[in-house]
């Protein structure tokens, strides 16, 4: 699907369902297909600012427990997708991991016809 001046949507939230996908997993090495290796991943609600590298938040990935281990129902939905032209968009999705609502506001880029998120920032809330 598109929007009528061209915008890939469909391919935008293909990215944003394999995000879903490796979160709920916990699947760095999906997650490393949707995160440019540039990505800056920074959470707002952590004092001090949490500011992570690809590698350091992969690894952090990798010791948490899967969603999907617990059979922990999913709670993923794409908010909001917008463009600012033919190769950057912004998206807000929300989702649950673990027992953190969170909402990620991701800035994709569009590099050689392909969508990868480009930064991450988010704010997250416990729920029991």
């Amino acid at each position: 699907m598109t929007d009528a001046a061209g915008k890939p949507f469909a391919d935008v939230a293909a990215v944003l369902q394999a995000y879903f996908d490796g979160l709920y997993h916990s699947d760095s090495k999906q997650l490393a297909r949707v995160f440019h290796p540039l990505c800056t991943y920074t959470c707002a609600t952590e004092k001090p600012l949490l500011h992570l590298n690809m590698p350091d938040y992969f690894a952090l990935v990798d010791k948490r427990p899967a969603p999907a281990a617990s059979k922990q129902p999913r709670r993923d939905k794409i908010v909001a997708i917008e463009f600012a032209g033919p190769d950057a968009a912004f998206a807000r999705v929300e989702c649950l991991i673990g027992q953190r609502f969170c909402t990620d506001l991701l800035t994709l880029v569009r590099v050689d016809g392909t969508w990868s998120i480009m930064a991450k920032v988010f704010h997250y809330d416990l729920v029991s």
